[in-house]
C-alpha cells in the first residue's frame, strides 16, 4: 500500500509539474478592457483664405532670419523646405532670393495646375 501511495503521489506531482510548465508556455490572456466611450470628433474648421495668408506670412517672416523681406536659398532650406525644393522655379529672375509675392504666385499657379489635372473641364 505504501508503494501505491508513493506512485500515486509521484504521478500527481508529475501532472502538477507538467501543468505548470504548460501554463507558463501559453501566453496569458489579457483581461478585456471595457470599451471607453468614444469622444465626439470635433470637426476641424478649415482655415479661411485670410487665415492661410496670415499663417504663410508668419512662416515666411520667421524663415527670413535677416528680416530683409526676402528668402535666400539657405533661409528657405532652414525655415521653408517646400520653398527650398522649388527655389529655382520660384526665383525666375535668378536673383538668389525669393519674396513673399513670388512664393505666393508660384503656389497659386501650382494649385491651378492641380485643379486642372483633377478636372480638365475647369479650363472652360
Amino acid at each position: 500500500m505504501t508503494k501505491r501511495v508513493l506512485v500515486t503521489g509521484a504521478l500527481l506531482a508529475a501532472i502538477f509539474v507538467a501543468g505548470q510548465a504548460a501554463a507558463q508556455q501559453q501566453p496569458q490572456a489579457q483581461p478585456v478592457q471595457p470599451a471607453q466611450p468614444a469622444q465626439p470628433a470635433q470637426p476641424q474648421k478649415p482655415m479661411t483664405a485670410q487665415e492661410m495668408k496670415a499663417a504663410f506670412a508668419e512662416k515666411f517672416k520667421s524663415a527670413d532670419t535677416d528680416s530683409d523681406g526676402k528668402l535666400t536659398r539657405q533661409e528657405a532650406e532652414a525655415g521653408m523646405p517646400e520653398v527650398a525644393k522649388n527655389f529655382d522655379k520660384i526665383d525666375r529672375k535668378k536673383t538668389g532670393y525669393v519674396t513673399q509675392k513670388q512664393v505666393g504666385s508660384y503656389a497659386v499657379a501650382k494649385a491651378k495646375q492641380r485643379k486642372t489635372a483633377q478636372d480638365p473641364s475647369s479650363l472652360n
